[in-house]
């Protein structure tokens, strides 16, 4: 039971981070954005991020992910991290946050 609720409490952290991290073109945050598709931590504090960019040529598609990896990897319940990218299904605005439209004035 406690495991659970660590990796709960580990996976809501980690959201917290990727929300400081911004698409440089954007200025939105990349969890708002909607190119986090999925983060899985497991028991053993692994944690894989699966995202894609807002496009397969995005001038930060060498950074970025790296920046997450960083950034995630800097939490010290974190054993290891791994960013897999993904351009299925590709990103488009309908993945936004109606936080992140209300931001760039689409609502």
């Amino acid at each position: 039971m406690s495991d659970t609720i660590d990796v709960t409490a580990l996976g809501e952290k980690i959201v917290r981070v990727l929300k400081t991290i911004y698409d440089p073109e954007i200025p939105v945050d990349i969890y708002e954005l909607g190119l986090i598709y999925d983060v899985y931590v497991n028991e053993d504090m692994d944690v894989k991020i699966l995202m894609t960019l807002t496009t397969p040529n995005c001038p930060v598609a060498e950074t970025l992910p790296l920046e997450v990896e960083e950034k995630v990897k800097s939490l010290n319940e974190v054993k290891s991290a791994i960013v897999e990218i993904t351009f299925d299904p590709p990103w488009t605005q309908e993945l936004m946050s109606e936080e992140a439209r209300l931001e760039l004035g689409m609502l």
